[in-house]
């Protein structure tokens, strides 16, 4: 299926719904928005968004980010469900048993390791799904306002961590600079994203990266979040985004990985290479997945059990 046929598919239904994924980032919430903004600027469409948890507080700062429903909220029926930057089943938490009741379903997503779970299915390896769906758009014949393109380029900076990550490529830039050029602001999403934060989350920072460790003669360094960790600091699970990429700027490190508690005996596992270790594979081995560069899984466990579980998979992938 190619990304005009999908638009071709979207134009036929009047009610959409758009599923983001668990601990939803700002590429899920970015591609959401700006095809729900897109959508809606067609007389009668309506296009609401459902997320399986909360919408973390640091994205409403952006005035371009609206309200969305947990999956509990929605009572009324669609003619389309369309997942995006939703690589599994698994990462649609909660939301995956309500995505399956339509007959419809459509998962648009940039993950390699992608299991085509939906009747229509789009899948490049882009940098972000922002950039998918900005096609998207442009195939729907939709224009993008101020409030679109800001809603691609959060999606955009944050995936490629401020144009920062090895995935960055001549079309992301383009894309981004077409998106500045249709009123997209970087400086507002840049500060709101990287250079804002509370004090909880700083504390919650310097205390995890204190406790980093290094294994395989430094190539391997690990970062660990606890459940009592939150109590302490008064911090929430989505204040730890960004973490990982501390540890992977170290010199020597190839591999960083974090594991943070989720609740007893289950770990959620965030996988970042600089190039040596597929880690899409080693996510891939314990049911989880994502891109060569940045993948993830979830482990069930003690915590020593669950390390060293992690450690030897990376291992034999050097």
């Amino acid at each position: 299926m190619t990304l005009k046929d999908v638009a071709i598919e979207l134009k036929k239904y009047s009610t959409v719904l758009i599923f983001c994924h668990n601990r939803p980032d700002g590429d899920t919430l970015g591609s959401a928005f700006a095809l729900k903004h897109a959508l809606e600027q067609v007389d009668g469409k309506i296009a609401d968004i459902v997320c399986p948890q909360p919408v973390p507080e640091k994205y409403y700062a952006l005035d371009f980010i609206g309200k969305t429903l947990l999956p509990s909220d929605v009572t009324k029926k669609y003619s389309c469900h369309i997942a995006l930057d939703c690589a599994s089943e698994m990462m649609l938490g909660d939301s995956y048993g309500l995505f399956v009741k339509n007959q419809v379903t459509i998962n648009v997503d940039h993950h390699v390791s992608n299991e085509r779970y939906a009747k229509f299915n789009y899948v490049d390896d882009r940098a972000s799904c922002c950039e998918i769906v900005y096609g998207l758009i442009n195939y729907l014949g939709r224009e993008v306002n101020d409030s679109v393109a800001n809603s691609l380029l959060l999606g955009v900076v944050t995936d490629t961590g401020n144009f920062m990550h090895n995935n960055v490529t001549k079309a992301t830039l383009q894309t981004a600079s077409e998106l500045v050029e249709k009123g997209a602001s970087l400086n507002k999403i840049s500060y709101a994203m990287f250079k804002n934060q509370k004090i909880e989350r700083a504390k919650l920072y310097a205390h995890v990266i204190n406790g980093i460790k290094f294994f395989e003669d430094g190539k391997i360094a690990i970062i660990s979040v606890f459940k009592r960790d939150f109590e302490k600091f008064s911090a929430t699970q989505d204040m730890t985004e960004g973490f990982i990429d501390f540890p992977l700027s170290i010199e020597g490190v190839e591999v960083a990985v974090s594991l943070m508690e989720t609740k007893d005996n289950a770990y959620k596992i965030s996988l970042r290479s600089k190039g040596k270790v597929n880690v899409n594979e080693v996510a891939s081995s314990f049911g989880g997945g994502g891109h060569v560069l940045a993948s993830g899984c979830l482990i069930h466990g003690f915590y020593e059990d669950v390390k060293d579980k992690i450690l030897r998979a990376i291992s034999i992938n050097f």
